[in-house]
């Protein structure tokens, strides 16, 4: 179970701004709060691992709060309670990028500067920065990387996507889909939704395979719809007969990569991200100048590859 870091109380000063207002007050205080999208996933512990290596660098205090799912009513819950006694700056994972508005809004009302880590709003007025992959391009690079291991070979493609409404995950289809079209071998059989439940990904992929036995590659498009595609291949003993590419390194898909139960990753880079995070949030508090839209790198670990670059492996701690 990931600790959850006490959150510290913020120590206001000035008025807060009114219910109307677009104007929010200044909080005279080094406490930060990071909302993640849900707990115990590597990618969010090792970009809340980042984001708290930064605080503690700057001398600021970083609390970490984690919704017990990627659901925006759960993660609605922890912003509401920041209302009363909001921190300098809320860094925060929207886990839908319309429904997490108005309460983020709210805090960001209440005085607290806004810093978008990993997803975003689609409104870009809320946020002071959005620090996140390019995950339209994350997705072209995974099509790229499936049409390499394919070669040559004819056939159906499955992608499978988290939660309608879930900005990065939902770019990072689109990208594959679009990049898709330029390989002619390989048909698209359409972008299928788990639900963010690894079991709800196999059961996906299973239907897949006995649907269309020319299945030749599965994008999935986080952590949890890789490691249920890796299940459904294994149950139906298709384990390296169909290219299953993820996104994430997790050590679950990490150690499906040196099995051969992945055959690429594509790798982000949490830590940077929460990294850039703490400083933007910071910057904004101190009055500095702060950048809008900040694109941390992406990776395409193979076999070959990964133990070159085991530093964008995501973590279990810090």
């Amino acid at each position: 179970m990931l600790a959850t870091t006490a959150l510290l109380a913020a120590a206001c000063s000035g008025q807060v701004g009114d219910a109307g207002g677009d104007d929010s007050a200044s909080i005279d205080s080094k406490n930060l709060t990071l909302i993640t999208g849900t707990q115990n996933e590597p990618f969010y512990i090792s970009l809340r691992c980042g984001a708290e290596a930064a605080a503690q660098e700057a001398g600021y205090e970083l609390g970490t709060q984690e919704p017990a799912k990627f659901d925006p009513t759960l993660q609605t819950e922890k912003v509401n309670a920041l209302i009363g006694d909001p921190p300098a700056a809320l860094l925060i994972a929207p886990t839908d990028d319309k429904a997490m508005k108005a309460p983020i809004q709210q805090v960001k009302n209440a005085g607290s500067k806004i810093i978008e880590v990993d997803t975003a709003l689609a409104d870009q007025s809320v946020a002071e920065s959005s620090i996140s992959s390019d995950n339209t391009e994350g997705g072209r690079l995974a099509a790229q990387t499936l049409a390499d291991l394919v070669g040559d070979k004819s056939g159906s493609v499955l992608v499978l996507d988290t939660i309608a409404g879930t900005s990065t995950t939902n770019e990072r289809a689109a990208g594959f889909e679009e990049e898709l079209k330029n390989y002619p071998n390989l048909k698209s059989i359409g972008i299928q939704f788990t639900q963010n439940e690894p079991a709800e990904a196999a059961s996906k992929v299973t239907a897949a395979v006995a649907a269309h036995p020319d299945l030749v590659g599965i994008f999935a498009t986080n952590l949890n719809a890789g490691e249920g595609a890796a299940t459904g291949l294994r149950n139906v003993r298709k384990i390296g007969q169909v290219n299953l590419v993820g996104f994430d390194a997790s050590p679950s898909e990490v150690e499906g990569l040196r099995k051969g139960e992945f055959q690429a990753l594509i790798a982000q880079d949490p830590a940077a991200i929460g990294r850039q995070g703490v400083e933007q949030a910071i910057a904004a508090i101190e009055g500095n100048p702060v950048e809008r839209a900040i694109t941390a790198d992406l990776h395409a670990l193979t076999q070959d590859n990964m133990d070159a670059n085991e530093q964008y492996f995501y973590k279990q701690r810090c």
